[in-house]
């Protein structure tokens, strides 16, 4: 570990789920026609590689002080099926606008906690998103999981409407950490639903791990990478703790920031961890994920067909992602758009018959670009990177920030390809910042991101 590397690059940056970053996208944002054109748009062009879905269900029944999604806190389960009525009804909004039968990649269900919803609303819902829809014959339908309250019959009911992939929250096996983020779930919890994950018929489980929490210690992160270890799970997202009060606001407060690891000792969590794992037979393919080589994401990594987007990574390089609920985020490749954030609008709106979107951004030949090689950084390391007649404007200036990157030993550049070294991996995050155009030509002048490192 070189504490100079990490002084040196540990800045607020982005995470590069998109490009433009969302705090980047132009103010004039996308109004519901333009973002409708080019959702039919690109629909028309692609619409043989299949949609990806993502649906947001928001309700949680009580607040993880580390999370920073949008989700909505209540033990009133009354909420369920109006909510998703409305999932449908936009859903349905959307089909109108493709006007016939479209073609279901991919389904992803987030939070929030899924598993806050019962297992017949869930099955209702996925057999009325999928009705008079046709599905890919090699489609992935995956779902979050919450150890403490999924249940036998969630994992039979998804299974039984196509659900193959499911990942568990698993955070920090420390009792000491875990209380400190509002998360308390035994080993014993995970382990069970992860066995009867198994019984079922899921052929990819995940866990996640956060390093970087409140009063964790490196001993504790390994003994939970031991611990996961013996349950085997396919896939592992290791994930840096990103802490950023001034988006989270009070609930992020039930620790003091002295109680985080310091930057050194945050990062040891990180280059231990990473050594844990790989010594149990994971593989990094990206920034912050792990697989073991019998899993579906090993492979397209390793072939170089990996993609990511909102969802993170995935195996499914589809140009149209159709966010669904309160405050997801649609792609279709040339425009971004969110839904509202807040529950009452959603279904306001949705009860106007109208797409409930408040922002986006339209993405010009510039954009595209920038995009495209900071998605082949994040997904493979590398991207070709030559001046030409598309670049030559910034070329010179990108190639300019990149340079330290080179004296470090953190990447390379050679035969018109930018190489990331495997000592380059921790900080894919700041190679990416060099080429992100927008944030290089208006620095924020206020917090917006978590630190790198």
């Amino acid at each position: 570990m070189n504490i100079e590397l990490i002084r040196k690059y540990n800045v607020p940056g982005p995470r590069y789920t998109s490009y433009p970053t969302v705090p980047y996208w132009d103010k004039e944002g996308i109004d519901n026609k333009t973002w409708e054109s080019s959702v039919k748009s690109i629909y028309q062009k692609e619409k043989s590689y299949g949609i990806s879905l993502y649906i947001h269900l928001p309700y949680c029944e009580s607040l993880c002080t580390f999370c920073a999604c949008h989700k909505h806190i209540t033990k009133r389960h009354d909420v369920e099926l109006p909510y998703i009525d409305s999932v449908i009804k936009e859903w349905n909004l959307y089909r109108e606008l493709l006007d016939e039968k479209p073609l279901i990649k991919e389904i992803h269900l987030g939070g929030g906690t899924p598993t806050f919803f019962s297992p017949d609303i869930l099955k209702h819902l996925i057999e009325s998103i999928t009705e008079n829809c046709e599905i890919s014959e090699d489609y992935e339908f995956s779902f979050e999981g919450h150890p403490n309250n999924t249940t036998k019959e969630h994992l039979q009911s998804l299974y039984d409407v196509g659900f193959r992939r499911v990942s568990f929250g698993v955070q920090d096996y420390d009792p000491i950490v875990q209380l400190a983020i509002n998360r308390v779930q035994p080993y014993e919890n995970v382990e069970k639903v992860h066995n009867w994950s198994k019984e079922v018929g899921y052929t990819s489980i995940s866990h996640d791990i956060v390093f970087g929490l409140p009063h964790q210690k490196l001993e504790g992160m390994l003994e939970t990478i031991e611990l996961t270890n013996e349950l085997r799970p396919d896939r592992l997202a290791f994930y840096s703790y990103a802490h950023v009060p001034w988006i989270k606001g009070v609930g992020s407060r039930g620790y003091d920031d002295n109680d985080l690891p310091s930057n050194e000792e945050k990062r040891a969590l990180y280059e231990e961890g990473k050594k844990a794992l790989e010594s149990n037979g994971y593989f990094e393919i990206g920034m912050d994920h792990f697989a073991l080589k019998s899993d579906n994401l090993y492979s397209h990594y390793n072939e170089e067909k990996l993609h990511r987007n909102f969802m993170g990574y995935t195996t499914n390089n589809t140009k149209l992602m159709i966010g669904l609920g309160m405050s997801s985020i649609s792609d279709s490749w040339t425009g971004f758009a969110q839904n509202v954030k807040t529950v009452k609008e959603y279904h306001q709106l949705i009860d106007q018959g109208k797409i409930p979107i408040f922002r986006g951004h339209k993405l010009n030949e510039e954009d595209l670009l920038i995009r495209k090689h900071i998605l082949e950084i994040m997904c493979h390391f590398k991207t070709n990177w030559k001046k030409n007649i598309n670049n030559e404007k910034y070329f010179d200036q990108i190639n300019e920030r990149l340079s330290s990157f080179v004296t470090d030993n953190l990447m390379q550049i050679t035969d018109n390809k930018i190489i990331v070294t495997e000592k380059g991996k921790p900080f894919v995050r700041n190679i990416c910042m060099a080429f992100d155009l927008r944030l290089n030509r208006h620095k924020p002048t206020t917090k917006l991101f978590s630190q790198t490192i």
